[in-house]
């Protein structure tokens, strides 16, 4: 049976890491309380039966621990996740793995003296019911070939967020932070090794209390196969009774699905709304029963050391390409206001 720990709460996709292992079969070790949101530890033993507070040396060290989940502070992560590694242990990290070029290559560094597996844990397609149906239409060709996908990450900043949360070099820029999931699935869905960015744009439009956050920000890239755009901000409004309003459409060649993840603004209740437009019609497919098969898939590599969750080289460039567009973003916050750069 695949172990595992827990090491940085600072956000709570790591919840979503526990829950799924423990349902894939993983047993629970403990965790380290260190964190910058005092409620974390609370929250994740209010979803766990069993949870000892152990400290991280000591996690480290414990040679029945196979595995270290970590959503610590963004620019703390590679750091964490390359302690983990060189004590023997695979991670499961939040996104964003990493938050500079250095820590990049530092990363790929430890993996391959280790070979320990690094696998990022993109929320917004392995936690998502309607995001893993997706995948499955587009695999069986329910749309042809894909040649497109459109996606957005709305999100709400809320009154309750740590220091850190405003201080760029902690969260890597909003690019880094946020569309790294929308990189992530242009590259799975459309099947692409790599890709470049072709433009990005960044922007702190409505949050001058906080000069180095970013409220906004957007991108297109291409692979040799198909073409994207992406759109991240901070402006979800209060009224709207989930965090964000996530939207993917894939567009094919023979028709296009559209998912909207968390509403459906349209009226229907819960989560997970799924339509798929081909030459057979128009179908809403309910999502609510699908298999988050991810953990399953990462707790079977730890066991027989392969690659079926999250292949490395598609991590590595999922973090080069969010490096890349948020290092080369044009910050139009100024040009918004009528001046110049």
């Amino acid at each position: 049976m695949v172990r595992f720990a827990v090491v940085g709460i600072d956000h709570g996709h790591i919840f979503d890491h526990a829950k799924g292992l423990i349902r894939a079969g993983a047993e629970f070790a403990g965790y380290c309380p260190k964190t910058s949101i005092p409620s974390s530890g609370r929250e994740l033993c209010s979803n766990l039966s069993g949870c000892p507070q152990i400290d991280r040396e000591t996690l480290f060290a414990d040679p029945s621990i196979d595995v270290i989940c970590i959503a610590a502070i963004p620019k703390d992560r590679a750091g964490t996740a390359i302690q983990a590694m060189r004590a023997g242990k695979d991670v499961m990290v939040d996104k964003p793995g990493v938050t500079t070029y250095a820590q990049l290559e530092a990363v790929q560094q430890a993996v391959t003296e280790t070979g320990r597996i690094f696998s990022i844990c993109f929320s917004e397609r392995h936690c998502v019911r309607s995001a893993v149906k997706a995948g499955k239409l587009v695999a069986e060709g329910a749309i042809g070939r894909v040649i497109q996908t459109l996606g957005t990450g709305p999100h709400r900043s809320g009154n309750s967020r740590p220091g850190w949360f405003w201080q760029h070099d902690a969260f890597g820029g909003i690019i880094v932070d946020i569309a790294s999931h929308q990189i992530d699935q242009f590259l799975f869905y459309t099947g692409s090794d790599s890709a470049e960015i072709v433009a990005s744009r960044v922007a702190n439009f409505a949050n001058p209390q906080a000069p180095e956050f970013e409220d906004f920000g957007d991108l297109l890239l291409r692979s040799d196969k198909a073409s994207g755009y992406v759109r991240v901000d901070w402006f979800t409004p209060d009224g709207l009774p989930t965090r964000g309003d996530g939207r993917l459409t894939i567009l094919g060649t023979e028709g296009y699905i559209e998912l909207r993840k968390y509403v459906d603004i349209a009226g229907r209740d819960g989560k997970d709304h799924l339509s798929s437009v081909n030459k057979h019609g128009v179908e809403h497919i309910d999502c609510s029963n699908e298999e988050l098969d991810y953990f399953a898939s990462f707790a079977a590599d730890v066991r027989n050391r392969t690659a079926t969750a999250m292949p490395q080289q598609h991590v590595y460039e999922v973090c080069r390409l969010s490096l890349d567009a948020q290092s080369r973003a044009v910050n139009i916050s100024s040009q918004s206001k009528g001046q110049t750069q």
